[in-house]
Protein backbone atom coordinates (compact mmCIF):
# COMPACT_ATOMS: atom_id res chain seq x y z
CA UNK A 1 0.00 0.00 0.00
CA UNK A 2 1.37 3.47 -0.66
CA UNK A 3 0.03 4.72 1.87
CA UNK A 4 1.34 2.96 4.26
CA UNK A 5 4.65 3.26 2.96
CA UNK A 6 4.24 6.76 2.69
CA UNK A 7 3.42 7.61 6.41
CA UNK A 8 6.34 5.32 7.34
CA UNK A 9 8.86 7.53 6.26
CA UNK A 10 6.95 10.97 7.70
CA UNK A 11 4.09 11.60 9.62
CA UNK A 12 0.86 12.20 7.46
CA UNK A 13 -0.82 14.56 7.25
CA UNK A 14 -5.43 15.35 8.29
CA UNK A 15 -7.73 15.43 6.11
CA UNK A 16 -7.69 18.65 4.67
CA UNK A 17 -3.86 18.62 4.21
CA UNK A 18 -2.86 22.00 6.56
CA UNK A 19 -2.03 19.73 9.98
CA UNK A 20 0.01 17.07 10.45
CA UNK A 21 -1.28 14.43 12.48
CA UNK A 22 0.54 12.93 15.34
CA UNK A 23 3.32 10.21 14.63
CA UNK A 24 1.33 7.25 15.69
CA UNK A 25 -0.08 7.44 12.61
CA UNK A 26 3.39 6.30 11.05
CA UNK A 27 2.63 3.07 12.33
CA UNK A 28 1.13 0.13 9.82
CA UNK A 29 -1.93 -0.39 12.37
CA UNK A 30 -3.02 3.07 12.57
CA UNK A 31 -2.46 4.15 8.95
CA UNK A 32 -4.69 1.33 7.89
CA UNK A 33 -7.02 2.64 9.99
CA UNK A 34 -7.12 5.72 9.18
CA UNK A 35 -7.38 5.13 5.11
CA UNK A 36 -10.38 3.15 6.09
CA UNK A 37 -11.77 5.83 7.90
CA UNK A 38 -11.33 8.17 5.48
CA UNK A 39 -12.70 5.93 2.79
CA UNK A 40 -16.30 5.21 4.59
CA UNK A 41 -15.77 8.08 6.82
CA UNK A 42 -16.25 5.95 10.27
CA UNK A 43 -14.60 2.96 11.68
CA UNK A 44 -15.80 0.70 14.42
CA UNK A 45 -14.81 0.41 17.81
CA UNK A 46 -13.40 -3.22 17.39
CA UNK A 47 -11.27 -1.50 14.79
CA UNK A 48 -10.20 0.66 16.79
CA UNK A 49 -9.18 -1.38 19.53
CA UNK A 50 -7.21 -3.67 17.44
CA UNK A 51 -5.19 -1.31 15.83
CA UNK A 52 -4.21 0.20 19.14
CA UNK A 53 -3.04 -2.85 20.76
CA UNK A 54 -1.30 -3.73 17.40
CA UNK A 55 1.02 0.03 17.87
CA UNK A 56 1.17 -0.76 21.59
CA UNK A 57 0.39 2.65 22.97
CA UNK A 58 0.43 4.33 26.31
CA UNK A 59 -3.43 5.45 27.43
CA UNK A 60 -2.31 9.15 26.75
CA UNK A 61 -1.33 8.65 23.32
CA UNK A 62 -4.53 6.21 22.22
CA UNK A 63 -6.69 9.73 23.31
CA UNK A 64 -4.31 11.56 21.32
CA UNK A 65 -5.17 8.76 17.97
CA UNK A 66 -8.80 9.49 19.12
CA UNK A 67 -8.58 12.91 18.70
CA UNK A 68 -7.03 13.44 15.56
CA UNK A 69 -9.31 10.79 14.21
CA UNK A 70 -12.24 13.22 15.11
CA UNK A 71 -10.22 16.07 13.75
CA UNK A 72 -9.68 14.60 10.88
CA UNK A 73 -13.79 13.68 10.14
CA UNK A 74 -13.68 9.85 10.99
CA UNK A 75 -16.46 8.77 13.35
CA UNK A 76 -16.10 5.98 15.73
CA UNK A 77 -18.84 3.82 16.29
CA UNK A 78 -19.53 1.89 19.01
CA UNK A 79 -20.13 -1.89 18.58
CA UNK A 80 -22.74 -2.92 21.09
CA UNK A 81 -21.42 -7.21 21.23
CA UNK A 82 -18.23 -5.89 21.87
CA UNK A 83 -19.21 -3.10 24.72
CA UNK A 84 -21.45 -6.11 26.26
CA UNK A 85 -18.18 -8.41 26.29
CA UNK A 86 -16.27 -5.54 27.52
CA UNK A 87 -18.11 -5.08 30.38
CA UNK A 88 -18.82 -8.70 31.39
CA UNK A 89 -15.00 -9.08 31.48
CA UNK A 90 -14.31 -5.98 33.12
CA UNK A 91 -16.94 -6.02 35.98
CA UNK A 92 -17.61 -9.82 36.26
CA UNK A 93 -20.41 -10.03 39.04
CA UNK A 94 -19.76 -7.03 41.10
CA UNK A 95 -22.36 -4.54 40.87
CA UNK A 96 -22.46 -1.38 38.97
CA UNK A 97 -22.26 1.89 40.46
CA UNK A 98 -22.68 4.89 38.85
CA UNK A 99 -20.57 7.64 40.15
CA UNK A 100 -20.01 11.34 39.34
CA UNK A 101 -16.70 10.99 39.69
CA UNK A 102 -14.04 8.53 39.36
CA UNK A 103 -11.80 7.91 42.81
CA UNK A 104 -9.41 5.16 41.75
CA UNK A 105 -8.06 4.13 38.37
CA UNK A 106 -8.62 0.14 36.83
CA UNK A 107 -6.20 -2.35 37.96
CA UNK A 108 -5.07 -3.07 34.70
CA UNK A 109 -4.61 1.30 33.79
CA UNK A 110 -1.31 2.69 33.08
CA UNK A 111 -0.51 4.63 35.62
CA UNK A 112 -1.99 6.18 39.10
CA UNK A 113 -3.46 9.64 37.73
CA UNK A 114 -2.90 12.58 40.43
CA UNK A 115 -5.56 13.47 42.11
CA UNK A 116 -8.34 15.30 39.62
CA UNK A 117 -10.65 18.01 40.29
CA UNK A 118 -12.44 17.80 37.44
CA UNK A 119 -16.03 16.14 37.15
CA UNK A 120 -16.72 15.42 33.81
CA UNK A 121 -19.35 13.03 31.72
CA UNK A 122 -18.32 9.64 30.47
CA UNK A 123 -17.34 9.98 27.01
CA UNK A 124 -17.36 6.42 24.64
CA UNK A 125 -14.79 6.57 22.60
CA UNK A 126 -12.09 7.08 25.01
CA UNK A 127 -13.74 4.14 27.26
CA UNK A 128 -13.30 2.22 23.97
CA UNK A 129 -9.48 3.37 24.20
CA UNK A 130 -9.02 2.60 27.66
CA UNK A 131 -9.97 -1.23 26.72
CA UNK A 132 -7.43 -1.84 24.45
CA UNK A 133 -4.75 -0.35 26.52
CA UNK A 134 -4.57 -3.17 29.02
CA UNK A 135 -1.87 -4.80 27.03
CA UNK A 136 0.29 -1.66 27.22
CA UNK A 137 -0.03 -1.38 31.21
CA UNK A 138 4.21 -2.13 32.13
CA UNK A 139 5.11 1.04 30.53
CA UNK A 140 4.81 4.63 31.99
CA UNK A 141 2.36 6.96 30.83
CA UNK A 142 4.17 10.31 29.72
CA UNK A 143 2.17 13.51 31.56
CA UNK A 144 0.93 15.71 28.42
CA UNK A 145 0.30 19.41 29.24
CA UNK A 146 -2.95 20.10 27.31
CA UNK A 147 -4.55 23.51 27.01
CA UNK A 148 -8.61 24.42 27.26
CA UNK A 149 -9.23 23.82 23.43
CA UNK A 150 -8.79 20.03 23.63
CA UNK A 151 -11.18 20.02 26.48
CA UNK A 152 -13.28 22.20 24.09
CA UNK A 153 -12.79 19.19 21.68
CA UNK A 154 -13.27 16.09 23.56
CA UNK A 155 -16.85 18.00 24.86
CA UNK A 156 -18.19 18.63 21.34
CA UNK A 157 -17.05 14.49 20.51
CA UNK A 158 -19.34 13.71 23.85
CA UNK A 159 -22.07 15.69 22.58
CA UNK A 160 -21.91 13.79 19.22
CA UNK A 161 -21.97 10.20 20.59
CA UNK A 162 -24.88 10.85 22.91
CA UNK A 163 -26.97 12.69 20.74
CA UNK A 164 -26.59 9.19 18.18
CA UNK A 165 -27.25 7.18 21.27
CA UNK A 166 -30.30 9.13 22.26
CA UNK A 167 -31.87 8.09 18.37
CA UNK A 168 -31.75 4.10 19.41
CA UNK A 169 -32.45 3.22 22.64
CA UNK A 170 -29.83 0.03 22.68
CA UNK A 171 -27.13 1.94 21.72
CA UNK A 172 -27.63 4.55 24.68
CA UNK A 173 -27.78 1.52 27.30
CA UNK A 174 -24.89 -0.02 26.15
CA UNK A 175 -23.24 3.44 25.55
CA UNK A 176 -23.70 4.26 29.45
CA UNK A 177 -22.74 0.47 30.31
CA UNK A 178 -19.30 1.19 28.50
CA UNK A 179 -18.84 4.14 30.26
CA UNK A 180 -19.15 3.03 33.29
CA UNK A 181 -16.27 0.47 32.84
CA UNK A 182 -14.00 2.36 30.86
CA UNK A 183 -13.91 5.53 32.98
CA UNK A 184 -11.18 7.33 32.22
CA UNK A 185 -11.90 11.30 31.85
CA UNK A 186 -10.02 12.82 29.06
CA UNK A 187 -9.69 15.97 31.39
CA UNK A 188 -8.36 14.14 33.60
CA UNK A 189 -5.00 14.81 31.91
CA UNK A 190 -6.07 18.37 30.83
CA UNK A 191 -3.71 21.34 33.06
CA UNK A 192 -3.17 25.14 32.59
CA UNK A 193 0.49 25.36 30.48
CA UNK A 194 1.19 27.73 32.62
CA UNK A 195 1.87 25.13 35.39
CA UNK A 196 4.63 22.21 36.10
CA UNK A 197 4.06 18.81 35.45
CA UNK A 198 3.46 16.58 38.24
CA UNK A 199 6.35 14.11 39.29
CA UNK A 200 6.45 10.32 38.83
CA UNK A 201 4.61 8.39 41.03
CA UNK A 202 6.27 5.35 42.70
CA UNK A 203 5.69 1.93 40.81
CA UNK A 204 5.08 -1.49 42.64
CA UNK A 205 6.32 -4.75 41.51
CA UNK A 206 3.83 -5.30 38.86
CA UNK A 207 5.00 -1.61 36.65
CA UNK A 208 1.83 0.10 38.40
CA UNK A 209 1.89 3.20 39.90
CA UNK A 210 1.11 3.41 43.35
CA UNK A 211 -0.29 6.98 45.49
CA UNK A 212 0.66 6.65 49.09
CA UNK A 213 -2.21 7.20 51.76
CA UNK A 214 -2.21 11.10 53.07
CA UNK A 215 0.47 11.58 50.09
CA UNK A 216 -0.75 15.03 47.51
CA UNK A 217 1.01 15.96 44.93
CA UNK A 218 2.47 19.02 44.04
CA UNK A 219 -0.08 20.29 41.58
CA UNK A 220 -3.03 19.27 43.90
CA UNK A 221 -1.11 21.20 46.95
CA UNK A 222 -0.70 24.48 44.26
CA UNK A 223 -4.27 24.17 43.01
CA UNK A 224 -5.68 23.95 46.26
CA UNK A 225 -4.33 27.55 46.82
CA UNK A 226 -5.73 29.35 43.98
CA UNK A 227 -9.53 30.30 44.33
CA UNK A 228 -11.57 28.18 46.21
CA UNK A 229 -14.44 28.56 43.80
CA UNK A 230 -12.52 26.07 41.01
CA UNK A 231 -12.86 23.02 43.48
CA UNK A 232 -14.79 21.12 41.25
CA UNK A 233 -12.46 21.51 38.12
CA UNK A 234 -13.57 21.86 34.59
CA UNK A 235 -17.27 20.32 33.79
CA UNK A 236 -18.36 19.09 30.68
CA UNK A 237 -21.74 19.67 29.87
CA UNK A 238 -23.83 18.51 26.59
CA UNK A 239 -25.69 21.85 26.51
CA UNK A 240 -22.59 24.04 26.94
CA UNK A 241 -19.49 23.37 25.24
CA UNK A 242 -17.56 26.19 26.75
CA UNK A 243 -14.75 25.12 29.30
CA UNK A 244 -16.09 27.49 32.28
CA UNK A 245 -15.53 26.55 35.82
CA UNK A 246 -18.80 24.74 37.52
CA UNK A 247 -20.87 27.49 39.48
CA UNK A 248 -21.31 26.29 42.71
CA UNK A 249 -23.76 27.90 44.98
CA UNK A 250 -23.01 27.33 49.11
CA UNK A 251 -26.12 28.03 51.75
CA UNK A 252 -25.36 28.18 55.53
CA UNK A 253 -28.37 26.51 56.45
CA UNK A 254 -29.80 30.00 57.72
CA UNK A 255 -33.44 31.29 56.95
CA UNK A 256 -34.97 34.41 57.33
CA UNK A 257 -37.27 33.03 60.49
CA UNK A 258 -34.67 34.32 63.67
CA UNK A 259 -36.90 31.95 65.74
CA UNK A 260 -36.76 28.81 63.67
CA UNK A 261 -33.18 29.33 63.42
CA UNK A 262 -33.13 29.22 67.37
CA UNK A 263 -35.04 26.16 67.42
CA UNK A 264 -33.06 23.85 65.21
CA UNK A 265 -29.73 25.18 67.25
CA UNK A 266 -30.84 24.34 70.37
CA UNK A 267 -32.65 21.14 69.51
CA UNK A 268 -29.12 19.33 68.68
CA UNK A 269 -28.65 18.84 72.38
CA UNK A 270 -30.11 15.91 73.64
CA UNK A 271 -32.18 15.72 76.53
CA UNK A 272 -31.34 14.66 79.97
CA UNK A 273 -32.69 11.85 82.39
CA UNK A 274 -33.03 11.96 86.17
CA UNK A 275 -29.20 10.42 86.37
CA UNK A 276 -27.43 12.56 84.26
CA UNK A 277 -29.34 15.74 86.08
CA UNK A 278 -27.65 14.49 89.59
CA UNK A 279 -24.62 13.96 87.72
CA UNK A 280 -23.76 17.67 86.61
CA UNK A 281 -25.33 18.79 89.55
CA UNK A 282 -23.02 17.19 91.32
CA UNK A 283 -20.04 18.41 88.94
CA UNK A 284 -21.53 22.42 89.47
CA UNK A 285 -21.40 21.82 93.19
CA UNK A 286 -18.08 20.83 92.98
CA UNK A 287 -16.49 23.78 90.39
CA UNK A 288 -19.07 25.81 92.97
CA UNK A 289 -16.62 24.74 96.04
CA UNK A 290 -13.58 24.45 94.61
CA UNK A 291 -13.95 28.28 93.53
CA UNK A 292 -14.97 29.53 96.77
CA UNK A 293 -12.21 27.70 98.47
CA UNK A 294 -10.07 28.94 96.21
CA UNK A 295 -10.53 32.70 96.65
CA UNK A 296 -10.18 32.20 100.78
CA UNK A 297 -6.66 30.16 100.36
CA UNK A 298 -3.60 30.07 98.40
CA UNK A 299 -2.31 26.75 97.62
CA UNK A 300 0.94 24.91 96.38
CA UNK A 301 0.95 24.83 92.36
CA UNK A 302 -0.59 21.40 91.71
CA UNK A 303 -3.47 21.10 94.35
CA UNK A 304 -4.36 24.60 92.63
CA UNK A 305 -4.33 23.54 89.32
CA UNK A 306 -6.54 20.48 90.18
CA UNK A 307 -8.99 22.92 91.86
CA UNK A 308 -8.59 25.11 88.80
CA UNK A 309 -9.41 21.80 86.80
CA UNK A 310 -12.19 21.45 88.90
CA UNK A 311 -13.98 24.76 88.90
CA UNK A 312 -13.22 24.07 84.87
CA UNK A 313 -15.11 20.75 84.78
CA UNK A 314 -18.13 22.16 86.97
CA UNK A 315 -18.75 25.68 84.39
CA UNK A 316 -18.50 22.87 81.36
CA UNK A 317 -21.20 21.00 83.46
CA UNK A 318 -23.48 23.78 83.75
CA UNK A 319 -23.26 25.04 79.43
CA UNK A 320 -24.24 21.53 79.36
CA UNK A 321 -27.10 21.58 81.71
CA UNK A 322 -28.20 24.83 80.44
CA UNK A 323 -28.24 23.98 76.88
CA UNK A 324 -30.29 20.59 77.41
CA UNK A 325 -32.96 22.34 79.54
CA UNK A 326 -33.48 25.81 76.80
CA UNK A 327 -36.17 23.65 74.98
CA UNK A 328 -38.01 24.04 78.64
CA UNK A 329 -37.52 28.01 78.48
CA UNK A 330 -39.23 27.85 74.98
CA UNK A 331 -42.26 25.61 76.02
CA UNK A 332 -43.39 28.25 78.95
CA UNK A 333 -42.64 31.44 77.08
CA UNK A 334 -45.13 30.57 74.59
CA UNK A 335 -48.10 30.76 77.70
CA UNK A 336 -47.02 34.25 77.45
CA UNK A 337 -47.08 35.22 73.92
CA UNK A 338 -49.25 38.19 72.71
CA UNK A 339 -49.14 40.64 75.81
CA UNK A 340 -46.71 43.57 74.92
CA UNK A 341 -43.35 41.55 74.41
CA UNK A 342 -41.53 39.56 71.39
CA UNK A 343 -41.15 35.90 71.46
CA UNK A 344 -37.61 35.76 71.52
CA UNK A 345 -37.45 38.19 74.20
CA UNK A 346 -39.66 36.24 76.13
CA UNK A 347 -37.25 33.35 75.60
CA UNK A 348 -34.31 35.57 76.43
CA UNK A 349 -35.90 36.69 79.63
CA UNK A 350 -36.81 32.91 80.80
CA UNK A 351 -33.06 31.97 80.03
CA UNK A 352 -32.12 33.91 82.73
CA UNK A 353 -34.16 32.74 85.05
CA UNK A 354 -33.09 28.74 83.58
CA UNK A 355 -29.43 30.39 84.62
CA UNK A 356 -30.70 31.26 88.32
CA UNK A 357 -32.26 27.49 88.57
CA UNK A 358 -29.22 25.76 87.69
CA UNK A 359 -27.23 27.89 90.10
CA UNK A 360 -30.01 27.14 92.75
CA UNK A 361 -30.63 23.61 92.04
CA UNK A 362 -30.50 20.94 94.49
CA UNK A 363 -30.29 17.59 93.89
CA UNK A 364 -30.46 16.22 97.16
CA UNK A 365 -34.26 16.72 97.61
CA UNK A 366 -34.97 14.19 94.77
CA UNK A 367 -36.88 16.25 92.10
CA UNK A 368 -36.17 16.15 88.79
CA UNK A 369 -34.50 19.82 87.78
CA UNK A 370 -36.88 20.56 85.15
CA UNK A 371 -39.66 20.37 87.78
CA UNK A 372 -37.74 23.23 89.76
CA UNK A 373 -36.80 25.08 86.92
CA UNK A 374 -39.96 25.72 85.80
CA UNK A 375 -40.76 28.65 88.45
CA UNK A 376 -37.58 30.30 87.97
CA UNK A 377 -38.55 30.58 84.76
CA UNK A 378 -42.28 31.45 84.85
CA UNK A 379 -40.63 34.13 87.43
CA UNK A 380 -38.41 35.86 84.64
CA UNK A 381 -40.87 35.98 82.38
CA UNK A 382 -43.55 37.75 84.50
CA UNK A 383 -41.18 40.26 86.01
CA UNK A 384 -39.72 41.26 82.55
CA UNK A 385 -43.47 41.17 81.30
CA UNK A 386 -44.01 43.52 84.63
CA UNK A 387 -41.45 45.55 83.47
CA UNK A 388 -41.24 45.87 80.01
CA UNK A 389 -44.86 44.87 78.41
CA UNK A 390 -46.36 48.46 79.14
CA UNK A 391 -45.72 51.62 77.99
CA UNK A 392 -45.91 53.33 81.28
CA UNK A 393 -44.55 50.82 84.43
CA UNK A 394 -46.32 49.24 87.05
CA UNK A 395 -44.81 48.27 89.93
CA UNK A 396 -45.09 44.25 90.13
CA UNK A 397 -47.24 44.20 93.54
CA UNK A 398 -49.53 46.01 91.17
CA UNK A 399 -49.43 44.14 88.30
CA UNK A 400 -49.80 40.39 90.20
CA UNK A 401 -53.55 42.41 91.95
CA UNK A 402 -54.56 43.43 88.22
CA UNK A 403 -53.64 39.74 86.75
CA UNK A 404 -55.50 38.16 89.83
CA UNK A 405 -58.94 40.49 89.12
CA UNK A 406 -58.52 39.50 85.45
CA UNK A 407 -58.51 36.22 86.25
CA UNK A 408 -61.52 36.35 89.16
CA UNK A 409 -63.49 38.75 86.25
CA UNK A 410 -62.72 36.13 83.67
CA UNK A 411 -64.46 33.49 85.80
CA UNK A 412 -67.09 35.27 87.22
CA UNK A 413 -68.02 35.77 83.03
CA UNK A 414 -68.34 32.57 82.99
CA UNK A 415 -70.50 31.41 85.77
CA UNK A 416 -72.71 34.43 85.35
CA UNK A 417 -72.99 34.77 82.15
CA UNK A 418 -72.56 38.74 82.02
CA UNK A 419 -70.20 41.06 82.91
CA UNK A 420 -69.74 41.28 87.04
CA UNK A 421 -70.21 44.78 88.90
CA UNK A 422 -67.78 46.27 91.05
CA UNK A 423 -69.61 45.54 94.33
CA UNK A 424 -69.31 41.29 92.86
CA UNK A 425 -65.71 41.57 92.33
CA UNK A 426 -65.16 43.57 95.71
CA UNK A 427 -67.10 40.54 97.47
CA UNK A 428 -65.06 37.78 95.64
CA UNK A 429 -61.44 40.11 96.13
CA UNK A 430 -62.53 41.03 99.73
CA UNK A 431 -61.69 44.25 98.46
CA UNK A 432 -63.74 47.55 98.13
CA UNK A 433 -65.39 49.08 95.26
CA UNK A 434 -63.73 51.99 94.31
CA UNK A 435 -60.79 49.97 94.82
CA UNK A 436 -61.85 47.60 92.26
CA UNK A 437 -62.37 50.25 89.88
CA UNK A 438 -58.87 51.79 90.59
CA UNK A 439 -57.05 48.77 89.73
CA UNK A 440 -59.50 48.43 86.70
CA UNK A 441 -58.48 51.81 85.66
CA UNK A 442 -54.35 50.51 86.31
CA UNK A 443 -54.87 47.88 84.13
CA UNK A 444 -55.86 49.77 81.16
CA UNK A 445 -54.33 49.39 78.43
CA UNK A 446 -52.84 53.26 76.86
CA UNK A 447 -53.65 54.16 73.45
CA UNK A 448 -51.60 55.96 71.08
CA UNK A 449 -52.82 59.80 70.17
CA UNK A 450 -51.97 58.79 66.25
CA UNK A 451 -54.05 55.87 65.80
CA UNK A 452 -55.70 56.39 62.69
CA UNK A 453 -59.45 56.68 62.68
CA UNK A 454 -62.00 56.10 59.86
CA UNK A 455 -61.33 53.66 56.82
CA UNK A 456 -59.20 56.01 55.00
CA UNK A 457 -57.21 56.45 57.90
CA UNK A 458 -57.01 60.52 57.36
CA UNK A 459 -57.55 61.50 60.73
CA UNK A 460 -55.87 60.60 64.06
CA UNK A 461 -57.23 59.39 67.55
CA UNK A 462 -56.31 62.64 68.73
CA UNK A 463 -57.67 65.45 66.67
CA UNK A 464 -60.67 64.01 69.47
CA UNK A 465 -59.65 65.03 71.97
CA UNK A 466 -60.31 68.21 73.65
CA UNK A 467 -57.11 70.63 74.71
CA UNK A 468 -57.66 71.77 78.35
CA UNK A 469 -54.96 74.36 78.09
CA UNK A 470 -56.35 75.74 74.60
CA UNK A 471 -57.74 79.30 74.82
CA UNK A 472 -61.23 80.06 73.82
CA UNK A 473 -61.96 82.85 71.97
CA UNK A 474 -64.73 84.33 73.23
CA UNK A 475 -62.69 84.19 77.15
CA UNK A 476 -59.75 85.85 75.77
CA UNK A 477 -61.88 88.71 74.47
CA UNK A 478 -63.42 88.99 77.64
CA UNK A 479 -60.88 89.16 79.67
CA UNK A 480 -59.25 91.59 77.30
CA UNK A 481 -62.13 93.77 77.85
CA UNK A 482 -61.75 93.12 81.68
CA UNK A 483 -58.07 94.50 81.96
CA UNK A 484 -59.15 97.73 79.92
CA UNK A 485 -61.62 98.08 82.25
CA UNK A 486 -60.00 97.66 85.76
CA UNK A 487 -56.97 100.04 84.37
CA UNK A 488 -59.56 102.48 83.63
CA UNK A 489 -60.90 102.51 87.19
CA UNK A 490 -57.39 102.44 88.52
CA UNK A 491 -56.51 105.79 86.92
CA UNK A 492 -59.45 107.36 88.85
CA UNK A 493 -57.74 106.72 92.18
CA UNK A 494 -54.34 107.96 93.44
CA UNK A 495 -50.49 106.82 92.80
CA UNK A 496 -50.17 105.19 95.65
CA UNK A 497 -53.96 103.89 96.03
CA UNK A 498 -53.38 102.02 92.54
CA UNK A 499 -49.77 100.88 92.86
CA UNK A 500 -51.13 99.34 96.67
CA UNK A 501 -53.92 97.52 95.30
CA UNK A 502 -51.89 96.10 92.28
CA UNK A 503 -49.81 94.46 94.26
CA UNK A 504 -52.01 93.36 97.07
CA UNK A 505 -53.67 91.56 94.09
CA UNK A 506 -51.20 90.91 91.81
CA UNK A 507 -52.80 92.68 88.58
CA UNK A 508 -49.32 93.75 87.22
CA UNK A 509 -47.77 90.01 87.53
CA UNK A 510 -49.86 87.78 88.70
CA UNK A 511 -48.12 87.30 91.92
CA UNK A 512 -50.30 88.45 95.21
CA UNK A 513 -47.69 90.50 97.54
CA UNK A 514 -48.00 90.88 101.46
CA UNK A 515 -48.53 93.74 103.26
CA UNK A 516 -44.99 93.60 104.59
CA UNK A 517 -43.51 93.25 101.21
CA UNK A 518 -45.96 96.11 99.79
CA UNK A 519 -44.82 98.51 102.91
CA UNK A 520 -41.01 97.97 102.25
CA UNK A 521 -41.93 99.20 98.54
CA UNK A 522 -43.22 102.48 99.92
CA UNK A 523 -41.10 102.53 103.19
CA UNK A 524 -44.01 102.35 105.38
CA UNK A 525 -45.39 100.22 107.99
CA UNK A 526 -47.92 97.12 107.22
CA UNK A 527 -50.19 99.16 109.06
CA UNK A 528 -50.27 101.91 107.16
CA UNK A 529 -50.55 99.75 103.93
CA UNK A 530 -53.54 97.87 105.65
CA UNK A 531 -55.32 101.56 105.92
CA UNK A 532 -54.37 102.73 102.49
CA UNK A 533 -55.94 98.72 100.87
CA UNK A 534 -59.06 99.72 103.25
CA UNK A 535 -59.41 103.11 102.34
CA UNK A 536 -59.28 102.22 98.57
CA UNK A 537 -61.34 98.98 98.24
CA UNK A 538 -64.40 101.39 99.82
CA UNK A 539 -63.61 103.55 97.07
CA UNK A 540 -63.51 101.24 94.49
CA UNK A 541 -67.41 99.86 95.94
CA UNK A 542 -68.86 103.03 94.98
CA UNK A 543 -71.31 102.74 92.16
CA UNK A 544 -69.88 104.82 89.70
CA UNK A 545 -66.93 102.83 90.00
CA UNK A 546 -68.05 99.46 90.59
CA UNK A 547 -70.71 98.48 87.83
CA UNK A 548 -68.64 98.70 85.11
CA UNK A 549 -67.01 95.69 86.77
CA UNK A 550 -70.06 93.53 88.10
CA UNK A 551 -71.23 92.52 84.48
CA UNK A 552 -67.61 90.74 84.25
CA UNK A 553 -68.71 88.91 87.70
CA UNK A 554 -70.87 86.25 85.42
Amino acid sequence: MQHVANASAEAPTGKNGTKPLPAEFSHPAIAELLAAGAATGTVDSVSVQRALVAAELTLARQKAVLRALEMSGITVTLDANHAAQAVAEGLGDKPRKRTPRRKSTKAAGTTTRRTSRATTKKVAPAADAAEGSEEAADKPAPRKRATRSTAKSAAAKTTRTRKAAKEDPELEDDLDVVSEEFDEPIVDDLVDTDHDLVDDEPEDDDGEEVTPRGRRSRKSKKDDKNDGSEESGFVLRDDDEEDAPAQQVVTAGATADPVKDYLKQIGKVALLNAEQEVDLAKRIEAGLFAEKILEREEFDPMLTRDLRWVIMDGRNAKNHLLEANLRLVVSLAKRYTGRGMLFLDLIQEGNLGLIRAVEKFDYTKGFKFSTYATWWIRQAITRAMADQARTIRIPVHMVEVINKLARVQRQMLQDLGREPTPEELAKELDMTPERVVEVQKYGREPISLHTPLGEDGDSEFGDLIEDSEAVVPADAVSFTLLQEQLHSVLDTLSEREAGVVSMRFGLTDGQPKTLDEIGKVYGVTRERIRQIESKTMSKLRHPSRSQVLRDYLD
